[in-house]
């Protein structure tokens, strides 16, 4: 599963340095989380950095993207794989 962020993000600034595959940006309003990009820190940290760090816990589960370990791993292979062929 990608993670998302709620309404209850206080744009605090401390998730987006801390996603390995700077899946998360600045929305219009609130910081988001392009699940394309999010494998939930796997291949990377044993626990999501950005839920690590976020002060008011509004990073859940996305429940719009469930992916199992392996969809995540096969994505985190792929961002990896195009980092260093770029």
């Amino acid at each position: 599963m990608a993670l998302m962020i709620t309404d209850d993000c206080i744009n605090c600034d401390v998730c987006e340095p801390e996603c390995p595959n700077e899946a998360i940006s600045m929305g219009p309003e609130i910081y988001e989380i392009d699940p394309g990009k999010c494998t939930e820190c796997v291949g990377h940290f044993d626990e999501p950095q950005c839920q690590q760090v976020c002060p008011v816990a509004c990073i859940p589960k996305d429940p719009n993207h469930v992916e199992t370990h392996e969809v995540l791993m096969q994505r985190y292979r792929l961002l990896t794989a195009a980092k260093h062929v770029a």
